[in-house]
C-alpha cells in the first residue's frame, strides 16, 4: 500500500485530446489523481518529466526499453500502468522486480471485431472506391464487384474474446468459420458453429483471413512468403491484431502477383512513427508504408480499431482501477507476468507460461 498526504502524480505520456476527455471524465468520478498529460512520447530523452510522479501512464507507441524502465526507477516510480492491451514495446525483463507492469487486457472486443468486419466488407465491396468514385461524379460500377458472403470461408487466426466475436458476425453472414488457434475451444466452437483447424488447412481453404491473436515469437510474421504461396489466389487479409503478425515485404509481392486479392490493415509493424499523428503536409519516409498505399486495393486504417466512446470509457477506467488496487495493495489482476506476457491472475488460474 502506498499512502501519501498530496494527491498521487501520474505522468501521462503521449497524450490526445480523446484521452484528456475520457480520463478526465473517469477520474473525477472517485479517482481524484493528479494527472500530467504530456503530448510527448515516452523514450530515454523524455522519461524526465516522470520526476515526481510515482505512476507513468503508456501508450503502445511509448518506449519502455530497459534504459527507460532503468531511468524511471531512479526517478521514483512505483508502477507502469498501460492503457493498452499491447506490450511488446515493453522490456519486461527490465521492469521485472524494479517497476511491476499493469494494462488493460480488453476495453471493448467488439470495437475491434467490428471494425475487423467493416475492413472485410469494404474491401470486398469496395465502398470505399465507390464513396471517391459518386463524390466526382462518376456513378460507374465498373471495377467494384464483389462476392457474396453467404458460403465463402473465413478463417479466424486467434480465438480470444476478439476472434470469436469476428466469428460469430460472419456466421451471421452464412459463412463457414475456421479457426486457428494453440488452445482451442472445442466447446465453444460446436456452439458457434465454427471449426478448428490446423494452420496448414486455414490457409489453403479460407477466402478471408483476419488475425486476432498476440503478437510473440510464434506469431512473428505468421503471414509470410510461404504461407501466403498456401493460400487461396485472391485471397482477402484483415488485420486488427499487431503489425509484426505480418511480413509487409512478402504482402507486397503477394499484392503485385494477385495472390492476394486485397488486403485491410489496421496496424503496421513500424507504425510508431506514423500512426496516431498528422504527415498530410509532409512526403512518407517509410518506403513499405508507402508502397502500401500506393496499391487501391489496401485500406489502411490508422489502429482505430479500438477507438469507440465504449472503448475508451472501459480504458480509462481500467487504467485508474488498476493504479488503484496497486496503491491500495490489492493483488494486481492486470499485472504483466514478465516470462510470458500473460496476465499473472491468468497465469495461476491456468497454470501454464507460454
Amino acid at each position: 500500500m502506498v499512502t501519501m498526504s498530496e494527491p498521487i502524480s501520474i505522468a501521462f505520456f503521449d497524450a490526445k485530446p480523446y484521452d484528456r476527455e475520457f480520463f478526465d471524465a473517469v477520474n473525477a468520478r472517485g479517482f481524484g489523481y493528479d494527472i500530467r498529460y504530456y503530448e510527448n512520447r515516452l523514450n530515454t530523452e523524455t522519461a524526465f518529466l516522470a520526476n515526481e510522479c510515482i505512476i507513468v501512464c503508456a501508450f503502445v507507441n511509448d518506449t519502455l526499453s530497459a534504459n527507460v524502465v532503468t531511468k524511471l526507477s531512479e526517478l521514483g516510480v512505483k508502477l507502469i500502468a498501460l492503457r493498452c492491451a499491447g506490450y511488446n514495446n515493453v522490456d519486461l525483463k527490465a521492469a521485472y522486480r524494479t517497476i511491476p507492469v499493469v494494462r488493460v487486457p480488453e476495453y471493448s472486443p467488439h470495437a475491434v471485431a467490428e471494425h475487423a468486419v467493416a475492413l472485410i466488407l469494404s474491401l470486398n465491396r469496395k465502398t470505399h472506391k465507390a464513396y471517391y468514385r459518386t463524390r466526382d461524379g462518376n456513378f460507374s460500377i465498373k471495377g467494384l464487384m464483389g462476392f457474396d458472403m453467404a458460403g465463402r470461408i473465413a478463417g479466424i487466426i486467434g480465438t480470444g474474446k476478439i476472434g470469436r466475436i469476428v466469428a460469430k458476425i460472419l456466421r451471421g453472414f452464412d459463412m463457414r468459420v475456421l479457426a486457428y488457434d494453440p488452445y482451442p475451444d472445442q466447446k465453444y466452437a460446436k456452439t458457434m458453429g465454427m471449426e478448428y483447424v490446423e494452420l496448414e488447412n486455414l490457409y489453403v481453404q479460407s477466402d478471408v483471413i483476419s488475425l486476432h491473436c498476440p503478437l510473440n515469437p510464434n506469431t512473428y510474421h505468421i503471414i509470410n512468403k510461404e504461407s501466403l504461396a498456401r493460400m487461396k489466389d485472391g485471397v482477402i487479409i484483415v488485420n486488427t491484431g499487431r503489425g509484426g503478425l505480418i511480413d509487409a515485404k512478402a504482402l507486397i509481392d503477394a499484392l503485385k502477383s494477385g495472390k492476394v486479392g486485397s488486403a485491410g490493415l489496421d496496424v503496421y509493424e513500424e507504425e510508431s512513427e506514423y500512426f496516431f499523428e498528422d504527415f498530410s503536409t509532409q512526403v512518407m519516409g517509410d518506403d513499405i508504408l508507402a508502397r502500401l498505399l500506393s496499391f487501391s486495393n489496401v485500406l489502411i486504417t490508422s489502429h482505430q480499431g479500438f477507438f469507440t466512446r465504449e472503448a475508451l470509457q472501459n480504458i480509462a477506467r481500467t487504467t485508474l482501477e488498476n493504479i488503484r488496487d496497486f496503491l491500495d495493495g490489492k493483488p494486481r489482476k492486470n499485472e504483466i507476468c514478465y516470462r510470458c506476457g500473460e496476465d499473472v491472475c491468468k497465469k495461476k488460474e491456468t497454470g501454464r507460461c507460454f
